[in-house]
């Protein structure tokens, strides 16, 4: 591996139904099955961490290539669906990444959104592994 310019440590303990918490204390949460899948949902879960991160990164990629396309990004947001899905033999998960960008115009938007999925490290992660697809709202 190259070098790191960053690293994180989490620990995880008792799985679906544990806690999860960083080396430095900012992150620190109870994990719980949600209602859908049979437990009381009082925690969060797998895929919504997932969720958080991968829209987290993903505004940073995009960020970057809008400054570097010289386009002005205006406000913006991106919600980010994660799904578990079982198939006949085991569990895996697909995601949905959709643009909110009310100050571009759907051309603009969609470029950046594609651009950024090429260069966002979980983007990166999961191609070729997991279904990601992109739309602007």
């Amino acid at each position: 591996m190259t070098d790191a310019i960053y690293t994180a440590h989490a620990h995880a303990v008792g799985g679906r139904n544990g806690t999860a918490k960083s080396d430095d204390g900012h992150l620190d949460v109870k994990l719980a099955f949600p209602k859908s899948m049979g437990g009381d949902g009082n925690g969060t879960n797998p895929e919504q961490l997932f969720a958080a991160g991968y829209s987290a990164c993903f505004l940073g990629a995009l960020g970057l290539v809008a400054r570097n396309q010289g386009v002005k990004l205006g406000e913006h947001s991106l919600d980010a669906e994660v799904d578990l899905i079982k198939d006949e033999t085991s569990f895996h998960v697909g995601v949905r990444l959709k643009l909110n960008a009310p100050e571009l115009d759907r051309e603009t938007a969609e470029k950046l959104l594609h651009a950024a999925h090429e260069v966002c490290p979980y983007s990166k992660a999961t191609r070729g592994n997991v279904q990601v697809d992109l739309e602007v709202a």
